[in-house]
């Protein structure tokens, strides 16, 4: 492969593709905190980015060492997004319903370690681009995984900036909203991860 317009499309379109889901996370949880400010939005949309940014390159790693049982662990990653992505997603639905009701200016905030689980749910799929990266060398896959975490970044902030101006408007039904997205999401992942590949 060599640094030319394709290489660079290529890395767009994936990065795209792969944000897809952390997009629609990123708006369940602009959904769910009306109030946040840009510096925790660029915090988020940051996570999800590293993730995806990170789990290409694992899976070049994996590809250039360890394949036989990447191959192996490949089977279980529908299933790992599809378990924590409910939980989250039912999380959120269950708190919205049990939250104390006199008490609607106290929302539950993101943790971190609730947000990396988030990000490593949405970005898991990515580990399989190693694949697709197979050919290029280290430093092609580092840069296309930096134009993939790129991407990511700004299709979250997007997520987010939507997620907050709706979640203004929804009030309490924001959290019940973003816990259905989420589980809706860890369905696709599922079946498109355990059907069609």
């Amino acid at each position: 492969m060599e640094w030319n317009f394709i290489f660079f499309t290529n890395s767009i379109l994936l990065g795209v593709g792969l944000a897809m889901d952390a997009f629609s996370v990123s708006l369940a949880n602009g959904l769910n905190e009306s109030e946040m400010k840009k510096s925790r939005m660029c915090f988020i949309a940051g996570v999800y980015a590293f993730f995806q940014f990170a789990m290409p390159l694992i899976g070049w790693f994996c590809v250039h060492t360890i394949v036989e049982y990447f191959n192996k662990f490949n089977y279980f990653v529908p299933w790992i997004a599809l378990i924590l992505l409910l939980y989250i997603g039912g999380k959120m639905i269950w708190e919205a319903f049990h939250e104390n009701k006199g008490d609607e200016s106290e929302k539950k905030l993101l943790t971190f370690p609730l947000l990396a689980v988030q990000g490593i749910a949405t970005s898991i799929d990515a580990l399989s681009v190693g694949f697709t990266i197979a050919d290029y060398g280290f430093l092609m896959a580092f840069t296309s995984s930096l134009i993939i975490a790129a991407v990511t970044f700004i299709i979250c902030m997007t997520g987010l900036f939507i997620g907050k101006r709706a979640g203004s408007h929804l009030s309490s039904k924001a959290s019940i909203f973003g816990g259905i997205i989420l589980i809706g999401i860890g369905i696709e992942i599922f079946v498109k991860g355990v059907f069609f590949s």
